[in-house]
């Protein structure tokens, strides 16, 4: 039986999906169940948008990470990896240090195999693939938004596949570092950052149409925790977020609480991953926009969060 191991490493985080194959109506994404799935947050992308390029530290980090995921691996008999490096990796003038890294320790575990930067198209056809696996088709269109640290990707499609995509550089991380210095923010910033945020997603919303759309389903680590502090947790459960649903005006005030939160009160949230803590302000100010633009462009009036996205995508491309 193929298993096979899927990285994401982005701006923020990097996380590994190891995966079979499976018949479709088991659980997990149809094709797909899981055998290990992990996130740790390693901030890559650090100072990236000031300095372009990684910092030492940073590739130390992930270096650690990615040697106990190639670890997981190669226990677990995966056979085809791949590794997909996102938005960081991409403005980064220092990237071949980063690649180096990846082929010593992923070619450990399969030969030949390092990392590869994609496109923001092809990261967000990846993410619409395993964010709508488990939707009724009757559901579409939909739009799906990957909110990720250092940009995000906006994606319409039907069962069919996807229609048009856009990926705009404004995450939690890249946001945070331009405008949200203070802790708490000042109004000042907040509204600052507002406007960036806006000023960053406008060209996308020109290029992809979503007044047809009849779901929206928000995937990454911002949207999943504001989901989870929207539903009261006292503790992080993927199984309760996964295809959860929370509207526009539940989350326009978690948001602005969480935005308006000194660092030290959003670490006693009990959902919030320590990781998380100084950037989801930035990225709550980016779900609040995309909120606002699909309100007003579309009928939709609620938010679907997926557990599922990028990582199944790739993982269910090795399987086919």
């Amino acid at each position: 039986m193929t298993v096979v191991g899927a990285v994401d490493c982005g701006t923020n985080s990097i996380r590994l999906l190891v995966a079979r194959a499976t018949d479709v109506g088991d659980r997990s994404v149809p094709g797909l169940v899981d055998v290990h799935r992990e996130m740790r947050v390693v901030r890559l992308g650090e100072g990236v948008d000031a300095t372009g390029q990684f910092a030492p530290h940073a590739i130390e980090r992930t270096r650690n990470a990615l040697a106990d995921y190639a670890d997981i691996m190669a226990s677990a008999g995966v056979d085809r990896i791949r590794m997909v490096a996102t938005s960081a990796t991409r403005d980064a003038a220092n990237r071949e240090e980063f690649f180096a890294m990846t082929a010593e320790l992923l070619g450990a575990v399969v030969p030949g195999v390092s990392a590869e930067v994609i496109t923001g198209d092809e990261e967000a056809r990846l993410s619409f693939r395993g964010a709508v696996g488990e939707l009724s088709s009757a559901g579409g269109p939909f739009v799906v938004t990957d909110l990720g640290g250092g940009s995000t990707e906006v994606v319409v499609g039907d069962a069919g596949g996807v229609t048009a995509a856009y990926s705009a550089d404004i995450g939690c991380v890249r946001l945070t570092e331009r405008c949200l210095p203070s802790d708490p923010p000042s109004e000042a910033e907040i509204a600052a950052a507002r406007d960036f945020a806006r000023s960053r997603l406008a060209p996308a919303f020109d290029s992809v149409r979503v007044d047809g759309v009849h779901t929206w389903v928000g995937v990454a680590g911002t949207m999943t925790t504001l989901a989870a502090l929207g539903a009261g947790l006292t503790e992080y459960d993927p199984e309760v977020i996964h295809l959860s649903r929370i509207s526009f005006d539940d989350l326009a005030d978690v948001c602005d609480r969480v935005v308006h939160m000194t660092r030290a009160d959003r670490a006693a949230l009990g959902p919030m991953h320590p990781g998380r803590v100084d950037v989801i302000g930035g990225g709550a100010l980016v779900a609040m926009e995309l909120a606002r633009v699909l309100g007003e462009r579309s009928d939709v009036d609620e938010l679907v969060v997926s557990e599922h996205d990028i990582l199944d995508g790739i993982a269910i491309g090795l399987l086919v």
